[in-house]
């Protein structure tokens, strides 16, 4: 599968994943499709809660069972929040930093980002 069908694939998942998002307070519905190395795909949506910082994005859901099963190793991301570009929030990125190298790619709607792109400086324990 050549990389445009699979990201349109990935994109896709996204929206169907949307579907499921749990956004009783916000209304905003948010699904993502996580590619691994090996060609797996997990999704995730957004998952609200009235205590507001105890909610999860659709990304971090998506990278969490990914890990959950064993997978380490991520190529590609795509988020879906509708008709706008939903880009991830700066936990996300940071979440993503952690497994993702610079040239992972972040794919909102009709355009591809990489990590380094969306997250030029990153934490970690090193600096």
């Amino acid at each position: 599968m050549n990389s445009a069908s699979m990201y349109d694939e990935l994109r896709q998942k996204a929206q169907e994943a949307s579907q499921n998002a749990y956004c009783k307070y916000s209304g905003f519905a948010v699904g993502a499709a996580l590619l691994t190395e090996s060609g797996q795909i997990f999704t995730g949506c957004n998952v609200e809660n009235g205590s507001f910082p105890v909610g999860i994005c659709a990304e971090r859901v998506a990278f969490s069972k990914a890990i959950s099963d064993g997978h380490r190793s991520f190529k590609a991301i795509a988020i879906y929040g509708g008709e706008t570009s939903c880009p991830p929030c700066g936990m996300c990125r940071q979440f993503m930093s952690e497994f993702c190298d610079d040239n992972f790619e972040i794919i909102l709607n009709d355009k591809i980002y990489t990590l380094k792109k969306l997250l030029p400086v990153r934490f970690d324990f090193k600096s």
